[in-house]
């Protein structure tokens, strides 16, 4: 967990690997209060996403929710869809109202299910994709370009407000694992995900049993995240192995077949690599979509998980 790695003593390690920004902040600060070596490499991005099923994705659909990506690609069929836009302030707004699945006709898809709506996700003060979640919902429920909470007292009325919206059904879970498992839909059908880990696993299906799974869809939130892994030497041999990490093509090859976007020396992505990969694979292509709306994470002195 990202947030175990930045208390911890490092001195016995080359190289820390954390798979977010407040955690390499609250490392790269202590290194430089403490007058020690610490240079970041940051050799790709994954954006944060939600992995659904399809019922329910078209439950969303049907509910003026969430809207296909267009332009879907044939080797998942013009019907069948694997990516989606998600509207976060209607989304949200149903689960403040409360609304379950049933309310919104998943019926018709051939499931029943009472339950409410919620998102699942792993422990919020251990995993950055919970944390991130939890910043994009503040984000988007407070309404876009609301400010991030700079007190203490801030955040704790910012978490009184966007707690009913957070499902902490799973705290101690791989939840991706739980979502790819064959009982996932009835344990999690809707969990707080990275792309990359989708993506690979579809490259893991398709290079089995040569077909992709199209019941299992994902969700792109309206206002995004990409998360950015940092790659912290703590000595000039992490540095040495950051470096190939960022420039070695085999390697930056190996981090595509992990389904991330890499980054190019300037820190942008790195022109049309992965959908050369992905179409190779006859997996469709996500679009990066119009929507430049970002969500911001706090910065490190206001972060405690």
């Amino acid at each position: 967990m990202s947030s175990e790695v930045a208390v911890r003593d490092l001195s016995a390690y080359d190289f820390v690997f954390p798979s977010g920004q407040p955690a390499g902040d609250l490392i790269t600060n202590r290194r430089a209060a403490e007058n020690k070596y610490a240079k970041v490499h940051r050799p790709f991005v994954s954006p944060i996403v939600l992995a659904t099923y399809r019922e329910y994705a078209e439950t969303l659909h049907d509910a003026g929710i969430a809207t296909p990506q267009p332009g879907a690609p044939a080797a998942a069929g013009p019907d069948q869809p694997l990516y989606y836009e998600l509207d976060m302030a209607k989304f949200l707004a149903g689960i403040d109202k409360g609304q379950r699945w049933n309310d919104l006709g998943i019926q018709a898809h051939g499931i029943a299910n009472a339950n409410r709506i919620v998102v699942q996700s792993p422990d919020v003060c251990q995993s950055n994709s919970a944390g991130t979640s939890l910043a994009l919902i503040s984000y988007t429920w407070r309404g876009n370009g609301s400010e991030v909470p700079t007190t203490d007292q801030e955040a704790d009325d910012r978490a009184r407000s966007i707690k009913h919206l957070m499902e902490q059904g799973l705290p101690a879970a791989d939840v991706f694992r739980t979502y790819i498992s064959p009982e996932g839909k009835g344990i999690a059908p809707l969990v707080v995900a990275y792309e990359h880990q989708y993506l690979t696993y579809q490259a893991q299906v398709q290079a089995e049993s040569k077909r992709l799974d199209t019941q299992r869809v994902l969700l792109y939130p309206s206002t995004r995240f990409v998360t950015q892994p940092e790659f912290i030497a703590l000595n000039r041999d992490g540095d040495r192995l950051g470096e190939l990490l960022t420039h070695d093509p085999g390697l930056r090859r190996r981090a595509m077949e992990l389904g991330f976007r890499i980054l190019d020396p300037a820190g942008k992505v790195a022109g049309d690599q992965l959908t050369r990969f992905l179409e190779e694979r006859r997996i469709p292509v996500p679009s990066v979509g119009s929507n430049d709306t970002r969500s911001p994470c706090p910065a490190s002195g206001t972060w405690s998980g």
